[in-house]
């Protein structure tokens, strides 16, 4: 009797001990939502492939953290803030969801990024791109990884303006990102001992560019920068071949090209474009491993924003896995305090402002008789670290920033 009095005393210690250790992952579950375009103008660059790419992560981490699965759910937030964020506070406040990654479109990204710290849940951004995210509009809960409209601009700008292409003209989308993109690349060239010649504003999703290049035409800038991304750079890339502007000597630089982009337009159409990239698919192999199982499972070699995807949900669950908790300050501070070492990045780090700085690329589209294969586009023209790619700290106006070094 005695005995098992012991053993039922020393089974509701144990259960009282541990109990608190299996209670912190909340909801005993850990559920990643990705917010993406799964419809329009960057459902190539982002969409399904995001969803892909988050749950090889899963799968590859063994579908479970601490004993507890991870489950993902995935919306369409049609590029639309109103709409991203009404699926955003739902997933939050009704369907538990602990961290909501992706969000393609600045303006759909910069409020997700805002709720997501009144709720105190945490947002790894990778496909929008405005630098504000982790500039003025900067959370503690949430990280950009991927890439940014400041690390896109200073990387290609710098380089173009050094070749001697030192007068531009901006053909730009007329919402957050375009705005930013436009507004850091010509700070760059202005830095750079450039001058901007003048801009022109297209709605979103547009179909006609023929206004807007024949104005970028007359300017006679050497440099027709384009700032905006998916479906308006390509459309607007095939109308300027279209009207012989680059046959007529001036450069045009796609100042955010996806390689599913330039597949869609062919090495004819892109050959000799100056591309900036975080990713690659063919640069070692353990890229070259990661997209062709990506490819197989999606039907295209993975973008920088579905390759960054992977890697942040592999961090994301390794800072859960390290601390014993999903609660979000504990895993934004792990995940801080813990370099990005995979095939996305090596020596990677999450500063306080969100920024994940690590290396970016500038490539050079092939010419067609130069491409072994389908997806043999680029070629390696300069790897950037990542502290001279992506802005300083204390230049970002991120009021977290005060104080740190």
């Amino acid at each position: 009797m005695k005995s098992t009095l012991a053993a039922v005393a020393a089974s509701l210690a144990f259960t009282a001990f541990s109990a608190p250790a299996n209670a912190q992952i909340s909801d005993d579950v850990v559920k990643i939502g990705v917010l993406t375009d799964m419809s329009s103008l960057y459902a190539d660059a982002t969409g399904k492939g995001s969803l892909a790419a988050v749950e090889m992560a899963v799968a590859d981490y063994g579908g479970k953290v601490k004993g507890k699965p991870v489950e993902v759910i995935s919306a369409d937030h049609q590029n639309k803030p109103d709409v991203g964020v009404n699926i955003a506070r739902n997933w939050y406040d009704n369907e538990k969801v602990d961290a909501i990654v992706d969000v393609p479109t600045s303006s759909v990204a910069l409020p997700i990024s805002a709720l997501t710290r009144e709720k105190n849940r945490i947002n790894i951004n990778s496909g929008g791109g405005s630098s504000d995210i982790t500039g003025v509009a900067c959370s503690p809960n949430t990280v950009h990884w991927t890439y940014d409209t400041y690390a896109l601009s200073n990387v290609a700008g710098k380089a173009m303006v050094q070749r001697g292409e030192n007068t531009w003209f901006f053909v730009t989308a007329d919402y957050a990102f375009g705005m930013a993109l436009e507004r850091d690349a010509a700070n760059v060239v202005n830095a750079s001992g450039g001058k901007v010649l003048g801009d022109v504003r297209h709605p979103l999703n547009t179909s006609d560019f023929s206004s807007f290049l024949l104005q970028a035409q007359a300017s006679k800038a050497k440099v027709i920068g384009l700032a905006n991304a998916g479906g308006d750079t390509t459309n607007a890339l095939k109308q300027a071949a279209e009207f012989g502007i680059i046959q007529g000597g001036q450069k045009m630089i796609a100042l955010l090209l996806e390689i599913t982009d330039t597949h869609a337009l062919g090495a004819k159409a892109t050959q000799g474009l100056i591309v900036t990239d975080a990713f690659y698919w063919d640069m070692n192999d353990e890229t070259r491993a990661f997209s062709k199982r990506f490819n197989d499972k999606v039907g295209h070699m993975p973008t920088m924003i579905q390759a960054g995807l992977y890697s942040a949900t592999m961090h994301y669950l390794k800072a859960i896995e390290a601390i014993g908790t999903d609660e979000a300050p504990k895993v934004m501070a792990q995940m801080r305090a813990t370099p990005v070492n995979d095939f996305f990045a090596h020596g990677g780090k999450i500063r306080i402002d969100g920024r994940m700085v690590h290396d970016m690329y500038l490539f050079e589209v092939k010419k067609p008789e130069e491409s072994k294969g389908e997806w043999d586009l680029y070629k390696l023209i300069a790897t950037v670290p990542g502290d001279q790619a992506f802005r300083p700290l204390d230049k970002g106006g991120c009021p977290l920033v005060s104080g740190t070094h």
